[in-house]
Parts: C-alpha cells; structure tokens; sequence
C-alpha cells in the first residue's frame, strides 16, 4: 500500500517531562466464517475510533442451495504476567469488548467459548476446577492463587501457569502468585446464508486502545528508540514527522504536548471467504480531536470532516493489517 498520512495540529499547552508509562493495545478483527467457498463477502463497510469499532457486512451465497455454517468472533487472546500492561476495556466481564451482533436487523445471542492455555497446553479444566477465573486480569485472579495449596502452586509455576513476581511496594519484598497463562475466547454462532439472497450482518465492540503518556518514538529533539518501527506500522511520512517537530518547537523543554493511542484491527482474514476479496471496501477512522495527529497505512485516503478519514476500494484484497497511530493533545480526550 501507499504510504499516506493525514495530520492536523492545533495550538498545545506545555508538557511537563517525558513520561514512558505505557499500555500495549490487542489486535481485533472481523468475523471468520467455517466454510468459505461458497459465501461471498460482497462490502465491507468499517468503522474504527477510540470509542468504538462498527462493522457491516453484506454477503452472499453463490450457490443454489441454502448453506447453513458457523460464524465465529474471535476475540484478541489475553496472556497474564508481572507486569499486566494490556489495555482492556472490561476486564470483570466475559465480554470484555463489549462484542454485539445483529443478522439482518436482528439482534443475535452468540455462544461464547473460552479456553486458557500455558505453554501451549489447555490448562481450562484444572483452572476451572481450582476456582480460578480464565480471565488473567480478573479482580480476584490473585487472592484466588493466593489461596491455592502450596504443592499445587509448585506444580503450575514448574509448567508455566502461574510465575512468583518479587517486588518491593515500600515496605519491603512480596513474592506474589502471578497468572502466566493466556485466554483464549471466541464468539459464534449458526447462520443460514439462503440462495440468491443477501445477508446483512452487522457487529460493534469497544477496541482495546494502547496508550503511552508521550510519545515514544521522539525525545531530546530527534527521532530515535522504536522510530523505524513506527515509521514502517503506521506509515509515517515527512508532513506527519514535520507535525510532531512542530509540537515540539512549541514547548520550551521540546517535548511534544501529544500523547500515544495505538489500534490494531486484523483485516487479512476478510480474504478467507469466496473469491479472497471484498467487493465493495470502505473505512472511515475517527482521530476523535480536530487537533491530533494521525497516521496509518492506505491508498487513496480522503479527509471526509474534521477527525474523520475514508479509504474505498473495489475488488479489495486485505493483504495486511489495519494500524492506527493517534497523537493527541496531552489532557485531551478523543471520542
């Protein structure tokens, strides 16, 4: 794809110095269909924001039978550890994103399947049986290995379900039972795709949005640290760069006012159905602020209001993923 980048910058208050706090975002995409031969995707209109990700499909069976098949959501995995930095929208509910569906204007109750692995190996049944949430981030998933028996915790930290983190809080050393696993969830449910006729599907969820306080790619004036692998994800070009120097030069201590929020959306599985591409594409990102920056990978990107992009195409093929960089004001917040 073409690089492309679409920034705007408003006058920013000063920054107090750098700080490097930061919270990785999980990689979410569409809807994965069992079988795929037969069903075509025929538009795909996507919707991407900080607040939100709405998606609609229209798709249609190319036989001349009805196909009835399974239709499947699968959630971002969630992988424990010491440092539990993942931005997570709800991490007390099973439907942590927030994950709602509708089939031709009809509102769908989708099973929800969860697994937990460690190591590769699926650990669901022992956890379960031991009273320990799935979820690595649930509230109580600490006090619960806390309360394990000492000889079962021995056994889980020598196959790798569970870690002891040391730490000092200030007064003085803990060795905390830390969950090390990773939950893995999916929502699905059974479709019928009649012959001859379209199907409209339609699916929203609350992204998980990784953020940093500053940015991590500039300090002490230059690019520097991860700035390649920024430029090569998010497509970063001259005016966009030219924007962040800006920034800087408006503080005294040159410090960009901007703050980090990273998306990921996983598009490459739309080539999964009949023909491998999507007939009718459309994607609309929403920075949220008129003042932030923006930057992501696409061709023949079109400034469409004053936050939001679109980017069409015909015959789409996803032949890699959606990353999205938004810079904005420190303090401010985007919708």
């Amino acid at each position: 794809m073409l690089r492309l980048c679409l920034s705007s910058l408003a006058m920013l208050a000063a920054l107090p110095a750098f700080a490097n706090d930061s919270m990785a975002e999980l990689g979410t995409g569409g809807l994965i269909l069992s079988r795929s031969d037969l069903i075509e995707m025929k538009s795909e209109d996507l919707f991407i924001s900080r607040k939100q990700v709405r998606v609609d499909y229209v798709f249609a069976n190319r036989s001349d039978e009805d196909i009835s098949t399974i239709v499947a959501f699968p959630m971002p995995d969630i992988s424990g550890g010491p440092d539990m930095m993942v931005a997570v929208p709800d991490n007390a509910s099973d439907n942590f994103l927030d994950f709602r569906v509708t089939s031709d204007g009809t509102e769908i109750t989708p099973q929800l399947e969860q697994k937990a692995f460690a190591v590769g190996l699926d650990v669901t049944g022992e956890l379960q049986a031991a009273g320990i949430p799935l979820n690595p981030y649930a509230e109580d998933a600490y006090a619960k290995l806390a309360g394990l028996p000492d000889d079962v915790a021995r056994d889980w930290q020598e196959r790798g379900i569970l870690m002891l983190n040391e730490y000092d809080d200030g007064s003085g050393w803990k060795t905390e039972r830390t969950p090390l696993w990773s939950l893995r969830s999916t929502y699905w449910w059974k479709a019928t795709f009649a012959a001859g006729k379209d199907v409209r599907v339609s699916h929203s969820y609350v992204p998980s949005v990784g953020a940093t306080a500053g940015i991590g790619f500039f300090y002490d004036g230059k690019f520097q640290g991860d700035y390649q692998d920024y430029k090569h994800r998010y497509c970063m070009d001259p005016a966009f760069e030219n924007a962040v120097r800006k920034a800087a030069s408006r503080n005294a201590n040159g410090v960009p006012a901007l703050s980090e929020y990273r998306m990921s959306y996983v598009l490459t599985t739309g080539s999964n159905w009949a023909l491998g591409t999507i007939g009718d594409f459309r994607l609309t990102i929403d920075k949220g602020d008129a003042a932030a920056l923006v930057s992501f990978c696409g061709t023949g990107v079109k400034k469409t209001g004053p936050t939001t992009f679109e980017m069409r195409a015909k015959n789409f093929y996803p032949e890699r993923d959606i990353d999205i960089l938004i810079l904005a004001p420190a303090g401010g917040e985007a919708e």
